[in-house]
């Protein structure tokens, strides 16, 4: 059966799918299921892919189903919030979840002028968290129910002048928490992402050595986060926190380090071992070398002449 792709373009939109009455603010809104329901509310018998002009901030119990994004399947055991930007598709398969969940949802234009709009791009989650979801321990999930139930007060309260500043207060409240509990998770696995930099590693060798590196440019992050089944921004993050440096670092570290036994062959030159390595011109690459040496390629052969 053929995914259908739902899209929506505005708030009223979305209400109306989800069989709700059009939300009292046109560009914020809070979400959630039928609260007279004590079960679990089955979102979909068919693959639905849904996407939507709007961040959205969700706490789902999801007992069921499936849900994806890209190639990559969540794990959607325990309190789980999952963020989406505008524009990001997810895929959702045969979805029970739980009635207590609730979702914020926000246009872009309702936090324009504001200093949460620099501030909310600054949260990877917001950038892969579709398919790294953030679990909560039942302590964090209180927390955060509670700053929900606080915005969503002041959401169906009288609105005044005051609202939209209370709103905005508590919303980048509750971000700065799930940012949070996002690095909590990252060092919390870091044990288990041990041996990430020797993965990266070998997807660079394997890309240099497939019909040599020759004409070939250096392999992109992105190439390579996608053979690890992971987002770049995601890639980088990981082995930040496993080794102090950021993915493209850890790329220079290694050319470098090959350089570094390419240039003390006899026979080779600045030039054929930055060609060698993937750098389209060998001035490129002396300037990468000089910069995390302190010296040339030329001084560095010299001195072990």
């Amino acid at each position: 059966m053929n995914t259908k792709k739902i899209h929506f373009s505005n708030l009223t939109k979305y209400h109306s799918f989800l069989g709700l009455p059009d939300p009292e603010h046109p560009l914020f809104s809070v979400v959630g299921m039928s609260s007279n329901k004590t079960n679990d509310t089955k979102c979909d018998d068919r693959d639905i892919t849904l996407s939507g002009d709007f961040y959205s901030v969700s706490l789902k119990h999801i007992t069921s189903g499936e849900i994806f994004y890209g190639r990559t399947k969540y794990d959607c055991k325990n309190g789980t919030m999952i963020f989406m930007a505008p524009k990001q598709e997810v895929k959702v398969v045969g979805l029970n979840v739980k009635s207590t969940g609730r979702t914020i949802v926000f246009h872009e234009d309702f936090i324009r002028g504001y200093s949460i709009k620099d501030e909310i791009k600054k949260y990877n989650y917001f950038s892969y968290a579709v398919n790294e979801a953030l679990h909560l321990s039942q302590k964090e999930e209180q927390m955060i129910s509670g700053l929900i139930d606080q915005i969503e007060y002041e959401y169906h309260s009288n609105q005044d002048e005051f609202s939209k500043e209370l709103i905005l207060s508590q919303l980048d409240t509750l971000l700065k928490y799930a940012n949070r509990f996002y690095h909590r998770q990252f060092l919390h696995r870091k044990e288990n992402n041990s041996n990430l930099l020797d993965k990266f590693i070998d997807e660079v060798e394997r890309y240099m050595n497939e019909d040599q590196i020759y004409g070939k440019a250096i392999p992109t992050i992105e190439e390579i986060a996608n053979k690890l089944n992971m987002t770049p921004r995601y890639l980088s993050d990981a082995l930040k926190v496993e080794t102090g440096k950021t993915a493209i670092e850890n790329l220079h570290l290694h050319l470098l380090d090959k350089a570094k036994d390419l240039l003390l062959d006899s026979n080779a030159t600045v030039a054929t071992v930055a060609y060698a390595l993937g750098f389209e011109y060998p001035q490129y690459f002396s300037r990468l070398f000089k910069n995390k040496t302190g010296i040339t390629p030329t001084e560095y052969i010299k001195s072990y002449n």
